[in-house]
């Protein structure tokens, strides 16, 4: 209730046209007039400028709407959103059966592509709190670790960073934590999703999570998510730990499958 509180006050004395805001439809912006959702200011947001070559070097293709194979991505977004919209999802995690799947690369391809779909406002939070890589991936220099905030050394705005994507921000994270399950299921982290959930009205966030056979982290946080989609690396699982993550899943709102590390070639359609 405190961090609420504390909260509230900021965003009341932020409260300037320059100030961080999401202009949605429906609502009058500086200039007196009404505001489409793409209008954002990043002021109290840290905004950082990504390097490109340093992305594809992480097969961050999306960033480059030149590469055709980002049309891959588009498709898995649209694919995602229609059935969000349908049930009134807000929240995503993104796992893999073991390690080595992809899933983070997928994770961080997938939020550039749906940031840049104009309907909605994107967080990507780094949730792997064994192996965080979200902020490697895209070249982030992070200064505070998840449990900064959750130990209340830090505000999450001050955390939070636009990777110069309209729509989309990033919670980053710098730092293992050993005893990470515990944090993932308690009233702490609960209460954490719903506040950030219900933030924006038009916002999806996708949690990027471990490997559901490697740690019981991922098991212990879904609960506070809407539907999860499940990446499979192409060689990287038996099928016995399909099956088995398949089984853990089947209580949860399964999206879907994704196919990484493919040896098939995208041909694009041009």
């Amino acid at each position: 209730m405190e961090r609420i509180k504390r909260a509230i006050e900021k965003v009341k004395k932020h409260n300037q046209p320059n100030d961080l805001k999401a202009m949605k439809r429906g609502r009058v912006n500086a200039n007196g007039r009404e505001a489409d959702l793409d209008e954002f200011s990043y002021v109290s947001t840290k905004t950082v400028e990504l390097d490109g070559p340093h992305l594809e070097k992480n097969r961050i293709i999306v960033y480059n709407q030149q590469d055709v194979k980002s049309t891959i991505f588009d498709i898995l977004r649209t694919k995602i959103i229609s059935k969000m919209q349908q049930n009134g999802w807000k929240t995503i995690a993104v796992t893999s059966p073991t390690q080595g799947c992809g899933k983070t690369v997928i994770s961080v391809n997938l939020a550039i592509s749906m940031a840049r779909y104009n309907d909605f406002s994107i967080m990507l939070a780094d949730f792997d709190l064994k192996k965080p890589e979200v902020a490697k991936n895209l070249g982030l220099k992070v200064d505070h670790s998840i449990m900064d905030y959750f130990d209340d050394k830090v505000e999450l705005d001050e955390m939070l960073v636009n990777p110069a994507v309209p729509r989309l921000v990033v919670l980053p994270n710098n730092k293992a934590y050993k005893d990470s399950s515990t944090l993932m299921s308690s009233n702490k982290m609960r209460s954490f999703v719903e506040e950030v959930k219900h933030r924006y009205e038009s916002r999806i966030i996708i949690f990027d999570l471990p490997p559901l056979l490697a740690t019981d982290d991922a098991i212990a946080f879904l609960p506070n998510v809407d539907c999860v989609l499940l990446v499979v690396g192409n060689g990287m699982c038996s099928k016995s730990e399909i099956e088995e993550s398949m089984r853990l899943l089947s209580s949860k709102n399964l999206l879907g499958t994704v196919l990484n590390k493919s040896d098939d070639e995208w041909r694009g359609y041009v």
